[in-house]
């Protein structure tokens, strides 16, 4: 469903055109804090069914305590406007240092949300990451 780079301005409003291929699923998306100093946008199914897993945890474990404090206190519907905009609040545009720019990753179930310079240092180090840990993955590409 998501998938690519797509890079694009932030107005002064903190808005950013979401490309067209994913504006078709999207309707009633939340966005919120990712893992990496990043943004994560949900669909509505996607997050419906992180909702269902992490509900599943018990809040006893210090990890899913975490987790749903880092997620969820950051959470928040969102619309994309008739231009194909996306209003990102401030407290997340902080949160993943956006300033001007902002690249939209597709996820295949989510989009991620990155400052592109944020991005390429994490991209740089993927191939390193990759070749240590491939075996666990047991992936045959």
């Amino acid at each position: 469903m998501f998938w690519g780079e797509y890079t694009h301005h932030l107005d002064s409003k903190g808005r950013v055109i979401v490309p067209a291929r994913f504006r078709p699923h999207l309707e009633g998306a939340v966005l919120t804090r990712g893992l990496d100093q990043n943004l994560v946008l949900y669909s509505r199914e996607t997050w419906r069914s992180v909702l269902g897993q992490l509900n599943q945890i018990p809040i006893t474990n210090p990890t899913a305590r975490a987790l749903r404090r880092l997620l969820f206190s950051g959470a928040v519907e969102v619309q994309i406007d008739k231009q194909g905009r996306l209003l990102i609040p401030s407290h997340l545009r902080e949160y993943a240092q956006l300033s001007d720019q902002a690249l939209m990753v597709g996820m295949e179930t989510f989009i991620e949300v990155w400052q592109p310079s944020q991005w390429q240092a994490t991209l740089d180090g993927l191939a390193e990451q990759l070749a240590n840990s491939a075996h666990l993955l047991k992936l045959e590409l």
